[in-house]
């Protein structure tokens, strides 16, 4: 029996939405992580990007449990001396929970360019309007 391997002419992407409203943040971003790998389908090969495109809605909805609210810090660095940033998550996300969420989902994805391109398929909306009904958003519910 041979390996399957997909080839970019065989893959069926679609769109799908998730609502962040009342999900802890990681758990949101593994399971788009998984979406936009392909994970999910049949047809999943590693070094093929076989992922479907995904919307995240309500983005500054979603929550952090226990206390990382307020001790959970986003750190950023500018590249130069002394250019460390430090946010803490609850400052974040009031001021821009796309931002929390777009990196969760970004950390979880592979360090190259393989994982660039699966990044270029995510969308994050703060509530629920999005401009993709165009393409007919199928709402995901975990499987």
């Amino acid at each position: 029996m041979k390996t399957f391997m997909a080839k970019k002419e065989e893959i069926d992407r679609k769109w799908y939405i998730l609502n962040a409203e009342g999900k802890p943040l990681g758990r949101l971003a593994t399971e788009a992580a998984r979406i936009l790998r392909g994970k999910h389908k049949p047809i999943f090969t590693p070094h093929v990007d076989t992922g479907d495109h995904v919307i995240i809605i309500n983005a500054g909805k979603v929550v952090l449990t226990g206390k990382k609210l307020k001790q959970k810090i986003f750190y950023h660095h500018s590249l130069y001396p002394g250019g460390l940033k430090a946010t803490p998550y609850e400052k974040l996300l009031k001021e821009n929970p796309e931002k929390a969420v777009f990196m969760a989902v970004k950390r979880m994805l592979p360090q190259n360019s393989l994982g660039r391109k699966m990044l270029k398929k995510l969308r994050v909306y703060r509530d629920e309007n999005h401009p993709h009904q165009a393409q007919k958003p199928e709402l995901w519910e975990k499987e």
